[in-house]
């Protein structure tokens, strides 16, 4: 099991959005999403990496990609982003049954529920509790069918520690990320690797440790 390190970093306090996402890039180390689990059934694997820190209130990821298929069709937040070009981040409480699971597509659109698997006690987000979520794409936030080529996007996302209950723990199990299901190169990679027969990233016992420093 994958273990990491979350930075508090002051400054976080007092940035919008933006602002996280270029002081990202003179900060912290990166870490990769490069964990080709299905290599026959899904052998594309696109580019993915991600620098993570905390606030006193929020945790920030900032994630960068390069693929060669681009797609954000969904522009509603609890669309199914996962079918575009995304990434995702689920986490949990260690000795809590329920996990959180984070989705975005690349130009930002949320997908976000509360669960105990992927078809278990599921309770999405609600409006309110989305608007609190942010994020901040270099793409222009419209819809647009795949384009194929060579693509660089970034996405970097503040989550309230209070909607994952979080504001007090000091692990965090987690996972990062990177598919792209109705893409023309299907894909499924992720930080910690996952032992299963085929993809599913709903395996909380294949989360990695996040430790809050």
């Amino acid at each position: 099991m994958k273990t990491l390190n979350i930075e508090f970093l002051e400054e976080l306090n007092h940035m919008l959005i933006g602002d996280v996402f270029h002081f990202f890039n003179k900060r912290l180390t990166w870490n990769y999403v490069d964990m080709l689990n299905w290599p026959v059934s899904y052998p594309y694997k696109p580019f993915c990496k991600f620098k993570i820190a905390r606030s006193a209130t929020k945790l920030y990821i900032r994630f960068d990609v390069k693929e060669k298929n681009l797609r954000a069709v969904n522009t509603t937040d609890q669309d199914p982003v996962w079918q575009d070009s995304c990434v995702e981040f689920f986490c949990k409480i260690p000795g809590q049954k329920h996990y959180f699971n984070f989705e975005f597509n690349c130009i930002g659109t949320c997908l976000a529920t509360k669960r105990e698997g992927r078809e278990l006690h599921i309770v999405p987000f609600d409006s309110e509790q989305l608007m609190l979520i942010e994020r901040h794409s270099s793409l222009p936030r419209s819809a647009f069918k795949e384009q194929s080529g060579n693509f660089k996007w970034q996405l970097t996302v503040g989550i309230p520690l209070q909607l994952i209950g979080a504001e007090n723990t000091d692990i965090l199990l987690a996972n990062f990320y990177k598919c792209g299901d109705e893409t023309s190169d299907p894909h499924y990679i992720s930080w910690n690797n996952i032992l299963s027969e085929n993809p599913d990233f709903h395996l909380p016992e294949f989360f990695g440790e996040l430790k809050f420093v």
